[in-house]
């Protein structure tokens, strides 16, 4: 039986770990991999399906000054997919009206003007209180780190988590970016 000593310095020990975690980026007792997003394919994009692997979310549009970087990210898909890395493309009109089609506006962009070969879901709400479960999540877990822009990028680390927040001037294949992913792709 514990007794009263015992059971109050577990409570003061869980306590200081539940505040470090917060004061350390705030992560969500919930994973990424909880979420799941419709993609343009018909199919859902269940990030279930990648648990322990990194993931990259990224907030598209077709009409955006960014909308190059698709080219960027099948670069990068390319080059780590084989080691695990999974990007998926989430088309947003939340930022200048750059994302205005539906499906098949999507998929002739990403698809067919940038070959990308990446999992695109369909169109979401990434800020906001109608914004999609995995952003709410995002925002509440990183609040200053919220997409201000389409091309915003979040890479999910092997444990489910936020590991870095990239803006949308930050390309794809940045330096930056690569080394990040190749030590999410290291983690053990």
């Amino acid at each position: 039986m514990l007794d009263r000593r015992t059971m109050l310095g577990a409570l003061v020990a869980t306590t200081a770990s539940a505040t470090r975690a917060l004061a350390d980026g705030g992560m969500s007792r919930i994973p990424a991999y909880a979420f799941s997003f419709p993609a343009l394919s018909g199919d859902d994009i269940r990030l279930a399906a990648f648990t322990g692997k990194p993931l990259l979310v990224v907030n598209t549009a077709s009409l955006c000054g960014y909308t190059p970087q698709y080219a960027g990210l099948q670069e990068l898909w390319s080059e780590f997919r084989e080691r695990g890395l999974t990007i998926i493309g989430v088309p947003s009109n939340d930022f200048g009206g750059q994302e205005p089609g539906g499906t098949s506006e999507i998929t002739e962009t990403a698809h067919h003007q940038y070959g990308v070969t990446f999992p695109i879901a369909t169109k979401a709400v990434v800020v906001g209180a109608k914004a999609h479960p995995f952003y709410k999540w995002a925002a509440e877990a990183r609040p200053r780190d919220v997409p201000r822009w389409n091309f915003h990028k979040y890479l999910i680390g092997r444990d489910g988590y936020i590991a870095e927040v990239y803006p949308s001037a930050v390309e794809p294949t940045d330096t930056r970016i690569k080394t990040a992913v190749a030590k999410a792709l290291a983690d053990s």
